[in-house]
């Protein structure tokens, strides 16, 4: 990792000195309060790292570097430089401003609406504006202004334009310049170091033609970016390219063992789809990946020192406005997936990207693969409760994030040796899993339909804010090249019109796994626990046993709120301090208290509230509640049982603790304003 760019760095977005973390795609650094926020939009607004905690590619970090050194912050607050701003009340957040809604609001305004930036001419045709906003970019990439090519591309140039003139694109300029910035800047913004021009050549071959032999090999890093990012994410490694090694299938130690007729068919499901659904879900996983290795990034940065903070984790991917409320949905729901079933379903993508990749028939055998877990005995020696997990049924919208129910996550910061220290997976556990996932479709099937109605509101919603917001190209936001250079099949076309046309595709393998129920142990849950009132994890769709039930309109008093909320907040400052000081065995008694904490302030609220929020709320509180405890018990390790990886325990205990304070603090709100009208 390079050194730090300078002494004297200031947040993009708030000016607060020495910002750790950076906005890729906007070419900005920020602070870790304004980072949250970035995160809460989604890897399609803003795509972040940590300047320290995360491996960079050195020509990508230098690319960084340069657009926050000429000022690419300005691309951003163009509006704003100009005094009329200044006048009209319009200005940038500052270090004193509270994070939300402050911070949040003007973050959103800057990157997600693009309210400050630069506008063209308004032009009866916006296709001619952006052919010749693509053109400019073209020309613009054989030299090294990146900051031009950013603001080009955020006003709705095409990394991907292809020139009818010179018939080839900006990035086959660029890698025949040698212009490694101005490619590393392209390929954020989709640019693909696959694509042909009208000789048949890729950039790829420019590069080496033109002697930009570490640029070759770099555009090659980036043509298979999402097939090398989940091999690490397994296994610690990458391919080595230069070898022409392009993929790394890891694999079940156990596999030579005959798999079971519904193991077999889950695989010839995902093997079935066609390659434009396999590339959707595939991107879906790598987010994902990214979700669970920032996160774990960012626990192990802050300060925990303190309870009440506004910057948490993200609990699950954001909505992206440009996906079907279907994909939304299946995007939210790897969430649940904990570090054995998110592991099995990495393989699968790896193995048969690696199959259509080379082209083979789906019956040939797997080889070259890495064995990375080890062989033992079955073991189910978890103890863990049967709680039962929220589903994410409906589609969240940003502000939505503080309401719903975050899931079991399977951070991680290592390999996956560390991250499956609490068991290990056999190909017992492999095929009860896969029998979950089968039989969780037709329950799948029933929940989607029963939201439907609530989607189809939802787009409408969608649709008429977009009318008023406004209105952003598809390249200003990021998207991944094509990391996978199979032929396109005929069905691709169909399958994007189909995938519009339902809300529930037969086709989409996303929802053969978004349901399984497993417990610790790896087994599958053989019943659901329902509760009555708050004192529980509650159905799969909230309110579903309450249908009957009249709402009650009546809230206990600000006081009584708050007071339990001080007693609340005071045992989980001591649970963090346990967590700082590994204090492990306390974490049991710790949360106890905090248990009982809960059950007495939820006692305070009606069985319905009227208030949907207050709903929310309490829902939030009592199942992380009923969570914290499953997971601190985890913390003990069990008679003949593997160690438990602390740090992974360690990591669920804070977000359990963050979950219950942010629905205590949102009860507290709640009640305060009701009470005052």
């Amino acid at each position: 990792m390079s050194k730090r760019l300078r002494n004297t760095e200031l947040c993009a977005d708030c000016n607060v000195p020495e910002p750790r973390w950076a906005s890729v795609n906007r070419g900005v650094l920020i602070c870790d309060e304004c980072c949250s926020v970035h995160r809460s939009l989604g890897r399609h607004s803003s795509q972040v790292r940590h300047l320290t905690h995360t491996p960079w590619p050195a020509t990508q970090l230098q690319m960084v570097q340069t657009l926050y050194s000429n000022g690419a912050n300005s691309i951003w607050e163009h509006s704003l430089l100009d005094p009329a701003a200044v006048m009209s009340g319009k200005r940038k957040a500052n270090p004193q401003d509270k994070l939300h809604p402050n911070k949040s609001e003007f973050i959103k305004a800057k990157y997600q609406m693009l309210a400050f930036v630069h506008r063209m001419p308004c032009r009866e045709d916006d296709s001619s504006t952006a052919k010749d906003l693509s053109k400019q970019l073209h020309s613009s990439v054989r030299t090294g202004n990146l900051e031009t090519c950013l603001r080009l591309l955020s006003l709705g140039a095409q990394a991907n334009f292809f020139h009818p003139e010179k018939g080839n694109t900006p990035l086959h300029v660029a890698a025949k310049a040698g212009q490694v910035s101005q490619a590393e800047l392209l390929t954020v913004y989709g640019a693909d170091p696959g694509a042909p021009d009208s000789n048949g050549k890729t950039p790829i071959d420019y590069a080496r033609e033109a002697g930009h032999l570490d640029l070759a090999d770099r555009l090659v890093e980036i043509q298979y970016e999402l097939t090398d990012r989940l091999a690490f994410y397994l296994c610690g490694r990458k391919p080595d390219h230069k070898n022409s090694q392009h993929f790394i299938v890891p694999q079940m130690a156990d596999s030579s063992l005959d798999l079971s007729e519904l193991a077999k068919a889950a695989k010839k499901k995902l093997q079935s789809l066609s390659n434009h659904l396999f590339e959707e879900l595939a991107m879906d996983v790598y987010d994902e990946v990214d979700r669970r290795e920032t996160d774990a990034v960012w626990l192990a940065t802050q300060n925990h020192s303190t309870l009440v903070t506004e910057t948490t984790v993200v609990p699950f991917l954001p909505v992206n406005p440009e996906y079907s409320s279907t994909r939304n949905q299946g995007r939210q729901k790897l969430a649940r997936f904990n570090a054995h079933e998110f592991a099995t379903l990495v393989i699968d993508i790896l193995s048969d990207a690696k199959r259509r990749q080379q082209g083979n028939s789906i019956a040939s055998p797997k080889d070259n693969v890495e064995f990375i877990l080890k062989s033992v005995a079955v073991r189910h020696c978890s103890d863990s409760q049967e709680n039962d997990q929220p589903d994410y049924d409906s589609v969240a919208s940003d502000e939505d994030t503080d309401h719903e129910l975050p899931s079991s996550q399977g951070d991680r910061t290592k390999s996956l040796d560390s991250d499956l220290s609490d068991g290990a997976i056999t190909m017992h556990e492999y095929m009860e899993v896969k029998t979950a996932l089968s039989a969780s479709e037709a329950k799948i099937q029933h929940l989607m339909k029963a939201n439907n109605n609530l989607s189809d509101e939802l787009r409408l919603m969608q649709k008429k804010t977009e009318r008023g917001a406004f209105v952003t190209t598809s390249s200003s936001l990021p998207s991944f090249p094509s990391t996978m250079s199979w032929s396109k099949d005929e069905s691709a076309q169909k399958a994007s019109k189909l995938e519009k046309q339902s809300s529930m595709p037969e086709s989409d393998y996303d929802n053969t796994f978004n349901d399984s129920e497993m417990d610790d142990s790896g087994m599958c849950r053989r019943g659901r626990l329902r509760s009555s009132g708050w004192f529980g994890e509650g159905s799969s769709i909230p309110e579903l046993d309450d249908l009957e039930m009249e709402a009650d309109a009546t809230l206990p008093s600000t006081e009584d709120v708050i007071r339990k909320t001080e007693q609340i907040t005071k045992n989980i400052q001591e649970l963090l301090r346990a967590a700082q000081e590994n204090k492990h065995d306390s974490f049991i008694p710790c949360s106890e208290r905090i248990h009982v904490a809960v059950i007495e302030m939820a006692a305070l609220f009606p069985k319905r509230p009227r208030s949907e929020t207050a709903r929310g709320s309490l829902r939030l509180l009592t199942s992380s509640a009923f969570r914290l405890q499953s997971e601190c018990r985890k913390a003990l390790p069990s008679e003949g049982c593997p160690a438990p990886d602390m740090q992974l325990v360690t990591q669920q205990v804070i977000q359990c603790a963050y979950d219950i304070a942010k629905a205590a603090k949102q009860l507290v709100t709640i009640t305060t304003k009701e009470n005052t009208n």
